[in-house]
């Protein structure tokens, strides 16, 4: 008897997950220690080592949708040192990096301890509260990377369909050069037909609107930032490269301090082979800040919680990860249907009555009159007697 294998989109509609817990482990140890924050005096504090990681990593598949699940405890040492040559060494602790607080932003990281190990003086308390001001906003945005490295690495070992194994490690660069894969030609072509939306992230920076520019555009300033090596010529019809290939594509229009247009496409398992949206990144100055506008024009249908969380996590964190300061809470990021039926959320809307409650409450008023009327002739009758 010969089984007929599930289609793609079937199998991958019921859940299967794979535990990743040692795997998690090691991102942590090789990636935290890349973190390094500077003073304005020149100080450096930095990630020396991490020496705990309690807890469980998994990645689910569900409804064709990769689903992260982890709950980890960190424990890591870190290091400061003056321009001076004075040395400071402590220990800091997370109770909980999670899907909860990275992707649903539920809750804020909290450092449950972060203690001095080293003898006190006034030049170690200076460095100390650089590690307290800006060591856990580099942790957040490094936290950030977590999911995202962890879809790329073992989407593909549980994703139906995929030709491709996964790696185990962290996600490596994009080829550079060479002709373009046959089925990337075949996935492009059909991606003309696929529904897309528009993700839109906003921010505000104590920064100027031209040193803005020049951190997203400046290949020698893009890794302060984003963790990673970039390639980046900032000129129209060149290509560029983010994250280690992570994020790549063409400039189409740079206006210095204004604006900048490229397109945009990610190296992930969910992300389809040869489709690219056109990111426009919108620069506003004002007197003392800039406002900055993320436009993902684009993103297929069903991705855009993902790359939501992409741009926030990726670009806004990785700006306060090296002191730039987010003045203003932005308002809600927003998504809008480009094709295809359903459409994004508009404006909230006020609450209107429903007819029911509207008859409801007449009626409570007519029988509330009703009783009111014969009581009324009493109390009248009443006090008539009384005279």
């Amino acid at each position: 008897m010969s089984v007929t294998p599930m289609a793609y989109s079937t199998a991958n509609w019921h859940w299967k997950n794979k535990i990743v817990t040692p795997w998690a482990r090691q991102w942590f140890e090789r990636e935290l220690v890349t973190i390094q924050v500077e003073g304005s005096d020149g100080a450096v504090v930095s990630v020396e080592s991490v020496t705990e990681v309690d807890g469980d990593v998994e990645l689910g598949r569900r409804k064709s949708k990769l689903i992260t699940i982890y709950d980890c405890k960190v424990v890591l040492n870190w290091k400061g040192t003056a321009t001076d040559g004075t040395e400071a060494k402590g220990k800091l602790t997370i109770p909980e990096v999670s899907h909860e607080i990275t992707l649903d932003g539920i809750s804020d990281y909290v450092v449950l301890s972060m203690v001095l190990t080293s003898t006190s003086s006034p030049e170690i308390a200076v460095l100390f509260e650089l590690a307290k001001e800006k060591l856990p906003i580099a942790l957040e945005a490094k936290f950030s990377a977590f999911p995202v490295d962890l879809i790329e690495t073992h989407g593909k070992d549980i994703i139906v369909g995929s030709n491709e194994p996964s790696r185990t490690g962290s996600p490596a660069p994009a080829p550079t050069g060479g002709a373009v894969p046959e089925p990337a030609k075949k996935a492009s072509a059909s991606s003309r037909n696929l529904n897309t939306s528009v993700v839109e992230v906003e921010a505000n920076f104590h920064a100027s609107a031209d040193d803005l520019f020049a951190l997203l555009t400046d290949e020698k300033r893009i890794p302060t930032w984003s963790r990673a090596s970039a390639k980046s010529a900032a000129a129209p019809d060149t290509e560029y490269e983010l994250f280690g290939g992570g994020v790549h594509g063409k400039y189409i229009s740079l206006t210095p301090g204004k604006e900048i247009k490229q397109t945009w496409a990610l190296k992930s398992p969910t992300w389809p082979n040869g489709h690219s949206a056109v990111l426009t990144t919108a620069l506003e100055q004002a007197t003392d800040s800039t406002k900055v506008t993320f436009t993902l024009d684009g993103v297929p249908t069903g991705m855009e919680d993902e790359i939501r969380r992409n741009l926030e996590g990726y670009y806004i964190l990785g700006f306060k990860s090296i002191g730039y300061v987010q003045l203003i809470p932005a308002p809600p990021s927003s998504s809008r249907q480009t094709s295809g039926k359903t459409l994004g959320r508009g404006a909230p809307k006020p609450p209107i009555l429903s007819p029911l409650v509207m008859s409801l409450s007449f009626a409570l008023l007519v029988v509330g009159a009703a009783l009111f009327v014969p009581y009324s002739s009493l109390l009248s009758k009443f006090f008539d007697t009384r005279r």
